[in-house]
Order: C-alpha cells, then structure tokens, then sequence
C-alpha cells in the first residue's frame, strides 16, 4: 500500500491565519475556535510571513511574561517556516519535523499558495515508525560521518 501524502492526511483543508499585526490573544482564541496547533501569518493577498504554535504561546509569550494582547504575532512568529509540497510523503515529513525539532508543517502547491498545515498528529503509527526508523538511520550516517 502506497504511503499517504501530506496534502491526503490532513483533516481539514482550511487554513487558519491572521495578519502580522494581529495579537497573540487574537491567535489564541482563533487557535482555540478552530482546535488547531497553529495560525498562519499571512500578508494579504497570500504570502507567507511566518507561523505561531500552541508552543510559541507558552514559550515565547507565556515564559517572558508577554501581554498576549499587546504582543503581535510578528514578534514572536517563526519567520520563513519550512514548507513541503503537498504529494511530500508523510514520514519524510515526520523526519524533517524530528530533524529540526517542530510539529507543523505549512503545505504549499506550485503556484506558491496555501493548501493546508500538516501537523506531526495527522500521521498514523505505521508512518510515524517508519519516520522514527529512517531518522534514526540519518543520525547513525551522521555520527559514523562524524
């Protein structure tokens, strides 16, 4: 059986995102709506500035004793995020997400728009094994590499 595309494991393909402006109290309660891990940062009409996590939240706000409401996104935003294409398969997903140490994923097509935000929670066991495996043969590559 043929592996699962990031694009095919996502739930929902609605994109949730707010402005650069736009508080993080504002990205919380959109968050919380939606029950999502992540918002876009978007500038109009669909350029990608950046992502902020539930993680964010608690690090880069919460931990600094930030004012949710007078903090704006672009502070405290992963600028550039990594991005995939949508027909990228789940579990070399997965190991780019264990390789440089986050949950989400923004899936981009070819025309550079928007498709949808994979999170490391839409992979099923068997591609997380599979994810967790080839991982683990880069590190071994990487340390015999030295």
């Amino acid at each position: 059986m043929a592996e699962r595309t990031v694009f095919q494991s996502i739930p929902k393909k609605h994109v949730l995102s707010l402005g650069p402006n736009a508080s993080v109290w504002d990205a919380a309660c959109v968050m919380t709506r939606a029950n999502c891990g992540s918002v876009l940062v978007m500038e109009p009409p669909d350029r990608l500035l950046g992502i902020v996590t539930e993680r964010d939240l608690m690090t880069r706000v919460l931990a600094r004793a930030l004012d949710p409401k007078q903090t704006t996104l672009a502070q405290v935003m992963t600028a550039n995020p990594v991005c995939v294409p949508p027909d990228t398969r789940v579990s070399d997903a997965v190991v780019i997400m264990l390789e440089r140490g986050f949950r989400h994923l923004p899936i981009v097509g070819p025309d550079r728009r928007i498709l949808g935000v994979f999170s490391s929670r839409d992979a099923l066991p068997r591609e997380l094994s599979a994810a967790l495996g080839e991982a683990e043969f880069h590190e071994q590559v990487n340390d015999a590499l030295g």
